[in-house]
């Protein structure tokens, strides 16, 4: 299974080994999530309320009954990607097990249809339970991952097979059982999607049959695979992607003042807006009349991945795109990608109205070492993947 995004509920059991969770959390916030954490009642004997506020930056509740016109336990159900439990102790393994949801946290194990995840932590009498043990092979069948506790020390001079599981492996299986991919964490990747539209008078403007898909696919591609990521918009109709910082322009200078903002501090930037190459030199106040509206005299818009070259650090990779129609003229293209400054193009052939609009492409990318490779028709989402990767081969 493959994740989506990275919001994470992280259940605590009320079981001594809550605090260790607390490290739990740290790890999984390391690795991209954002964490909402949802202890049991009992739990809060051994950990409060205040801890894990400070450690996930979150509001925490345990109550089912707090703000019940948002149907809490629903709408946290439907955020989450994934939801760990730990420490799952053996009652809360009984009742996920029964179906029974008699708090906020097993009334989101109830709703949820992300990935669940158990970490069981009890003492040994209790792990081995016949009980137990039929629960917790009842909830694998059911496709829950379980991940089996440690040997070791318990409380007091118990020993035993139960303890709380060391975090790096629970990290480690967690990653596995997602299909969790983090080569993009640290990294911070600008992207600009839609395509920017010139003013000719209040009613009419300057465009471009761009829908901003392949640069959201990017964006969210790349927040899915860890990275912080800013999107620069231009008048696009698709959702808000969560978890990524999106600014909302419409023309290519209000662009090129967000690029100029967010540039310095990027490590990939990828030009995927299709940005208009010239404006009217007047916006008339008033609508034009139809006798009037006989020419329109242009002035050329600023270069923008040409003049973000020019400040650009060693370390940062441009990547740009290309709309032609008609036959695909490699060396023109990478003159094209050499006079920009770009370290890769994507350049596709947008004749008869094809890849605007559309959750396909196909085309060529070229690298700036001569390179090309052919892109065949694919989603969008997939070429999205294919970009990152060849992007982080160019930042070594």
């Amino acid at each position: 299974m493959t994740l989506l995004g990275r919001e994470l509920i992280l259940g605590v059991g009320g079981g001594i080994s809550a605090y260790k969770s607390a490290e739990l959390l740290r790890r999984l916030q390391d690795i991209g999530f954002g964490v909402t954490v949802i202890p049991t009642r009992a739990s809060l004997n051994f950990v409060g309320t205040a801890t894990w506020e400070a450690l996930s930056g979150r509001p925490v509740t345990e109550n089912l009954w707090n703000n019940v016109h948002e149907v809490p336990h629903i709408r946290a159900a439907r955020n989450a990607n994934l939801i760990v439990v730990a420490p799952a102790t053996a009652d809360l393994l009984a009742k996920v097990t029964a179906g029974l949801a008699d708090d906020l946290l097993t009334n989101v194990l109830s709703a949820t249809t992300s990935p669940v995840v158990f970490v069981p932590a009890m003492h040994p009498e209790m792990w081995v339970n016949s009980a137990t043990m039929k629960n917790v092979a009842v909830l694998r069948e059911r496709g829950y991952l379980i991940i089996e506790p440690d040997e070791g020390r318990m409380t007091g001079d118990d020993f035993g097979i139960g303890r709380y599981p060391e975090v790096s492996r629970i990290i480690s299986e967690i990653s596995a059982y997602a299909d969790l991919k983090s080569d993009l964490l640290s990294k911070k990747i600008l992207v600009t999607a839609g395509g920017t539209r010139e003013a000719i008078d209040p009613v009419r403007f300057i465009g471009n049959h761009s829908s901003g898909k392949q640069g959201y696919a990017i964006a969210k591609a790349a927040r899915n695979r860890g990275a912080q990521v800013v999107l620069i918009s231009a008048n696009s109709n698709l959702p808000v992607l969560a978890g990524i910082e999106t600014i909302f322009v419409t023309s290519t200078v209000q662009m090129q003042e967000a690029l100029n903002a967010h540039f310095p501090d990027c490590d990939l930037l990828f030009m995927a807006a299709a940005v208009a190459d010239a404006r009217p030199v007047v916006v008339a106040s008033d609508k034009l009349k139809k006798a009037s509206y006989k020419n329109i005299k242009l002035e050329a818009n600023p270069d923008l991945i040409f003049e973000l070259s020019k400040t650009r650090r060693p370390s940062q990779i441009l990547i740009a795109f290309a709309a032609e129609t008609g036959e695909t003229d490699i060396a023109a293209a990478k003159v094209k990608m050499s006079s920009k400054g770009a370290d890769l193009l994507y350049l596709n052939d947008v004749s008869n109205g094809s890849i605007f609009g559309s959750d396909k492409t196909a085309g060529k990318l070229i690298d700036s070492n001569g390179a090309v490779l052919e892109c065949e028709q694919q989603e969008k989402d997939t070429l999205a993947d294919l970009l990152l990767d060849q992007a982080l081969t160019k930042l070594g």
